[in-house]
């Protein structure tokens, strides 16, 4: 199974920008950690990173028949993108939202997410260890399916006998 992590705008500048907020990590440290724990999981990951909106859209879009889930952190573009929206709720593969910081202790303005209500959930606050948390969510979440589509399968094996 594969997971791919979609980091958003500024993401690239973690542990230089606002380390009171975003602490020291470097986005590379986290995927390295990510992809230990993927490893373990045996689940491939796959990252990206882009400062342009229209980009991310094409990379959800690109997931589809790729990849089984999708982690993302859309940034600040969390608060503002229908069309980061649209294409979570296009592509219908479990999609977990991610949050370095509480957006909810924030600015008023980062309270609203347009893309959670097309997320499987929403990790919010917890630092980098927001991943990890979403890494756990991710293989509970695509065990379940696999589970799933197995019981599906036996059943349909079961009709044709």
């Amino acid at each position: 199974m594969k997971a791919v992590v979609i980091q958003g705008p500024n993401l690239n500048m973690l542990g230089i920008r606002e380390q009171n907020i975003y602490g020291p990590m470097k986005l590379e440290d986290i995927h390295t950690q990510m992809e230990a724990f993927g490893k373990e999981h045996n689940l491939e990951m796959e990252f990206f990173q882009s400062n342009l909106e229209g980009e991310i859209v094409d990379k959800i879009q690109e997931c589809l028949g790729e990849a089984e889930g999708i982690i993302i952190n859309a940034g600040a573009y969390t608060h503002t993108s229908i069309a980061i929206a649209d294409a979570i709720r296009a592509v219908q593969i479990p999609t977990i939202e991610v949050h370095i910081s509480n957006i909810y202790a924030r600015e008023e303005y980062r309270h609203k997410s347009m893309i959670a209500p097309y997320c499987a959930g929403q990790i919010t606050g917890f630092g980098p260890f927001s991943y990890h948390l979403a890494m756990v969510s991710m293989t509970q979440i695509l065990s379940e399916v696999q589970a799933m589509q197995e019981q599906q399968a036996a059943a349909e094996s079961e009709d044709k006998n």
